[in-house]
């Protein structure tokens, strides 16, 4: 990884998002894009995905998406490993030598307590809060997804060849409710 950027922001990721991946690969060849595919926030990683993808169509590249839990996975060891996920819910995922163990989960806080190994070591969001409930000394708070660990994973996933077209990984329904009227009745 050559460079990287990161903003906090509550709105305007899409306005924001191209002006800013120009700032960063402005004098670099770019010869892959990788992408952070959630757990997260439902628009914000829903434009990442497509930026990403949108991209790498355009410049003949390919765009890899890696899991904010996978690029907070120790390479070593056994890992529990969470991420905010509002609501006093986590998102969770269990590795073991940085791969996965089980599929990722969104879960309550004293869930994860109880389906949790108490001996592994904790990492990311809230990590502190989660190895208290396990009475557990070893955990390291991380509170954003790691952009080298992103970079890394990608590039050892082109090198094996097993790159996927990105998309999103969602553990809960988006916020927004479903209008309750009926649609329009559309004319021929």
């Amino acid at each position: 990884m050559l460079a990287h950027a990161r903003e906090e922001m509550s709105k305007g990721q899409a306005e924001r998002l191209m002006p800013m991946l120009s700032d960063v690969s402005d004098g670099f060849a770019v010869d892959a894009l990788a992408v952070c595919t959630g757990p997260g926030n439902f628009t914000g990683i829903r434009i990442a995905v497509a930026a990403a993808r949108g991209l790498a169509l355009s410049r003949g590249i390919p765009a890899v998406g890696v899991s904010a839990l996978d690029s907070l996975a120790p390479l070593q060891g056994e890992a529990l490993v969470v991420a905010d996920a509002r609501q006093g819910r986590l998102y969770s995922q269990l590795f073991r030598d940085g791969q996965a163990v089980n599929a990722p989960d969104m879960l309550e806080i004293d869930e994860i307590a109880q389906a949790a190994p108490q001996c592994w070591h904790i990492v990311g969001h809230r990590a502190e809060e989660v190895a208290e409930r396990l009475a557990s000394t070893d955990w390291r708070e991380a509170p954003h997804a790691d952009l080298a660990a992103i970079a890394r994973l990608a590039a050892e996933r082109i090198a094996a060849g097993t790159v996927e077209r990105p998309a999103p990984l969602y553990l809960r329904p988006a916020d927004a409710a479903v209008p309750s009227e009926a649609p329009p009745t559309l004319l021929p």
